[in-house]
């Protein structure tokens, strides 16, 4: 392949997580001009007349109905199905010399996620776990702050993920509500992003996590299927709570719930140091509070100046940016890798894309926190 060749992409899924990711690539060129070019080249599903109806919307050239003569075809495999798609197409694709982005949990089980992290070992092509919050420029801001010791010695990271969807017993079911499909419920869908999200801003810091105490909870044990006439039960948790003991001896406290009453998408974090702390929220996207030197409060520092992270490629200093710019972003970041390694020079910067190996300790974290709210005691973290 020619290095002005644009890249072939391919698609599994094209609902929530499709339409953010295509909307982002359909962006790229517009404001990130320097990153590889790319054809959306084929969108798979398995509904046909939705199927047809997606690829025209989201610019992709065609449509199959079948994964596997598909990911030996493009140059780049989007895996955006649900959690139970994960781990075989991910593995196919990365065996095929296939770039691959999965969105996030890794693997419904730690055996799945372990297999597409020893799969991405073997393999040349890049493998990378779609963390999309690691890159608003706010928390790429508090990264920055942290490393540079502004906060000093990190003591306390504190995550929870609120949102309200289910809370009305009468809400259908999905597969997000089956163990089988989804692998766990508020756990693996919001506290995979808090996890991910402490260990990257305070992993270098704090180090791993060694032990966790976690508790799960469902509150409503079984849910209408779409016609209302009948049921099916409820096997993943819909809220949990953990504490982590980091190898510096830090703590963290995390949790999530998809019953919160009035949060539709509230993810919060607070790291405190011995020399400040800072305080980050999704619903005020664009906002970092901060603790530091001789304050005696919180400041808010608006993340939105030119010489702050990404915000050089959008709108004048003032001008905030939103939840849809954080996949614009993060493809940036991920398209940016695959062409260097393409052409073999592997020089495409420093990434903040989260590798297959990373989100494999994630699975790991969540792995230990369900199996402590089974054993009803702290549980160590192999390393």
């Amino acid at each position: 392949m020619s290095t002005d060749d644009p890249l072939s992409v391919g698609f599994l899924g094209y609902r929530f997580m499709g339409k953010a990711h295509a909307n982002a690539l359909a962006r790229l060129s517009m404001f990130f001009p320097d990153v590889p070019a790319v054809e959306r080249e084929v969108l798979v599903g398995t509904d046909e007349d939705a199927l047809a109806e997606a690829t025209d919307r989201l610019g992709f050239s065609r449509y199959a109905t079948d994964w596997g003569a598909v990911v030996d075809d493009v140059d780049v495999f989007y895996n955006l199905g649900p959690n139970f798609l994960h781990v075989e197409p991910s593995v196919a694709a990365l065996e095929a010399g296939t770039h691959v982005l999965c969105e996030k949990p890794l693997a419904p089980t730690l055996a799945g996620a372990e297999r597409m992290r020893d799969t991405a070992r073997e393999s040349d092509a890049v493998a990378a776990c779609a963390f999309n919050y690691r890159f608003v420029p706010a928390i790429q801001y508090a990264r920055r702050l942290i490393a540079d010791g502004a906060l000093g010695e990190i003591r306390q990271v504190r995550g929870s993920y609120l949102q309200d969807w289910l809370v009305d017993s009468d809400a259908p079911w999905s597969w997000r509500n089956d163990a089988e499909l989804a692998g766990s419920g508020a756990l693996g869908d919001l506290g995979a992003h808090t996890v991910d999200l402490a260990d990257f801003l305070v992993g270098d810091e704090v180090g791993a996590p060694e032990r966790v105490s976690g508790h799960l909870r469902t509150f409503v044990d079984e849910r209408p299927v779409d016609d209302g006439e009948e049921t099916k039960p409820v096997t993943v948790d819909d809220a949990y709570s953990a504490q982590v003991e980091y190898e510096s001896g830090a703590m963290g406290t995390f949790e999530a719930s998809r019953m919160a009453t009035g949060h539709k998408n509230d993810h919060s974090v607070a790291v405190h140091g011995t020399d400040g702390g800072l305080r980050f929220s999704l619903e005020r996207l664009n906002e970092l509070e901060v603790h530091a030197g001789d304050s005696r409060g919180y400041e808010t520092v608006l993340v939105t100046d030119e010489d702050d992270p990404y915000v050089d490629h959008w709108w004048p200093p003032g001008h905030v940016l939103g939840w849809e710019h954080t996949f614009v972003h993060e493809n940036a970041d991920f398209l940016t890798q695959v062409r260097a390694t393409e052409d073999g020079d592997g020089d495409a910067g420093e990434s903040n894309v989260a590798s297959f190996e990373s989100a494999f300790d994630v699975q790991r974290v969540l792995d230990a926190i369900e199996a402590s709210d089974d054993r009803g005691e702290w549980v160590s973290i192999p390393r």
